[in-house]
């Protein structure tokens, strides 16, 4: 599986442990950045990650800001986008289970490695049950053709 990350600076260290775990489990993982530390704008990387996923050159994405809020906003700006900020195994397995979604969002504050293991376990390890999840995803792709 083609897995695109990217995460501003808030988010750089976990996505750097992330990274380097998916690696070790044989992911092909795609890093877009940011490279340090130092203080960069969180749409920038929202929007390639997004627009590598939305275009279907990668299968998943995931993204990492200092609280996973603003990159997931941003994110779901892209049409065919369906970011989900979790917190929890719970909360990961349900945005796989129940939404389908195809970009996974974490805090780099707010959010420990292990548990950032777990929830990326938990994401790309659950199936979208289908049903009538999908009458409900495709009233969101309805929306997202709204002017």
């Amino acid at each position: 599986m083609k897995i695109a990350i990217g995460s501003d600076h808030g988010g750089f260290v976990l996505k750097e442990i992330v990274k380097g775990y998916l690696i070790d489990k044989g992911y092909d993982i795609e890093d877009l950045g940011c490279d340090s530390n130092e203080s960069v704008d969180y749409p920038d990387f929202a929007l390639k990650v997004a627009e590598k996923v939305s275009s279907g050159a990668f299968e998943k994405g995931i993204l990492m800001c200092g609280t996973g809020i603003g990159i997931s906003i941003s994110a779901n700006k892209v049409k065919g986008i369906r970011a989900a900020l979790c917190h929890d195994h719970l909360t990961a397995s349900l945005a796989a289970r129940h939404n389908n979604a195809n970009i996974l969002c974490m805090g780099g504050r707010t959010t420990g490695p292990e548990t950032a293991k777990d929830i990326v376990e938990a994401w790309l390890n659950t199936s979208f049950e289908g049903g009538r999840h999908s009458r409900r995803l495709a009233k969101i792709a309805e929306m997202e053709c709204k002017k």
